[in-house]
């Protein structure tokens, strides 16, 4: 039987993709199919992991607001090991809080929240667990007042002074805090952290021009748009740099695109007079756009119409700093030759 319309479309894209890039869809579509009540993290990732002492926790904030820590990273920071026949890490935490010394200093709401680790979605498409960041703390509470009371074996005490280098830690970051906002000096301390952003994103110096956009990207976006990609020509719709701001630049990192257009002068026709892509750092800003160009065009290959593909990438790769929807137009400031 012949396929014909919109199936043999898909037919025929999905004929250009390798088996190992087939999976990989595949895989991403089933997940996102069983799993739409799974929170999805709106900030965090593994390469800005939580730091105390020697320990590294990979941490987030879902989308309600709580703050969670990695259930490996979390494990690491405590000084356990995975070994054994409870090699898993939900298991091992939830084993170590109901063992029988430690028991005593646990209370009921502690053991229940450690033995149901939350199963949630990181801002980069993964699935991950988690504790809520501040079970650690009361984990550390808990293994203290259990040494003080003499309880610990003796091959646990180095989780013991793991949790004293991490409540120590805490006060500090605690107290730094809390000077902070008696001061008023954390806006001034955000401001900072934004302009940290900009300056590992942004480079001052006019990067060279080579071909960054995949054809794929645009052959997709025509499609989702419902429009004839034109084999014959490079030209497309005005439109089409207002959506590419969206759905590229403004998710890469807060303030990126508003700082590229403030670097990206316009000429006397008013058109910029370079592409955004050449203001990106060679080592983070340029990279990380290659790496976010290839999620969106994964998405795009997994949607049927436009409306799927903006209800995905809201979900797995939200707007940097913004939670509305803007609308687009070919009247705005911005008319995408800069792209």
């Amino acid at each position: 039987m012949a396929v014909e319309g919109k199936a043999s479309g898909g037919k025929a894209r999905a004929e250009k993709l390798s088996a190992k890039e087939r999976s990989e869809i595949a895989k991403k579509a089933a997940t996102a199919r069983w799993n739409k009540d799974i929170p999805v993290a709106m900030c965090g990732a593994t390469d800005h992991p939580l730091c105390i002492g020697d320990s590294e926790i990979p941490c987030y904030v879902l989308e309600d607001g709580r703050r969670v820590l990695a259930q490996g990273g979390m494990i690491g920071a405590l000084g356990m090991s995975y070994g054994g026949s409870y090699s898993r890490g939900g298991d091992r935490l939830a084993k170590f809080v109901n063992s029988g010394r430690l028991k005593p200093f646990i209370g009921s709401d502690l053991r229940d929240r450690t033995e149901k680790p939350i199963r949630f979605r990181t801002p980069q498409g993964n699935l991950a667990n988690g504790y809520e960041a501040t079970i650690l703390a009361d984990i550390c509470d808990a293994v203290l007042a259990a040494r003080a009371d003499g309880k610990l074996q003796k091959q646990q005490e180095h989780i013991a002074m793991q949790c004293e280098i991490l409540v120590r830690a805490f006060a500090r970051v605690g107290i730094i805090a809390l000077v902070d906002e008696a001061t008023g000096y954390q806006e001034v301390r955000s401001r900072n952290a934004l302009a940290r952003i900009l300056e590992a994103f942004i480079a001052k110096e006019l990067q060279a021009w080579i071909q960054t956009f995949p054809s794929d990207f645009y052959q997709e976006m025509f499609r989702l748009r419902g429009l004839d990609y034109p084999n014959d020509s490079v030209r497309r719709p005005q439109y089409f740099g207002h959506l590419t701001n969206d759905i590229v630049y403004k998710r890469l990192a807060p303030g990126v695109l508003e700082e590229l257009k403030r670097v990206t002068p316009r000429n006397e026709k008013g058109r910029r007079t370079h592409r955004y892509f050449q203001r990106l750092t060679s080592n983070l800003g340029y990279p990380k756009l290659r790496e976010h160009l290839g999620a969106v065009v994964a998405i795009m290959r997994l949607s049927d119409n436009w409306n799927e593909f903006m209800y995905h990438l809201d979900r797995f790769h939200p707007r940097q700093g913004e939670t509305m929807m803007l609308p687009f137009g070919v009247d705005e400031e911005d008319d995408g030759t800069g792209l």
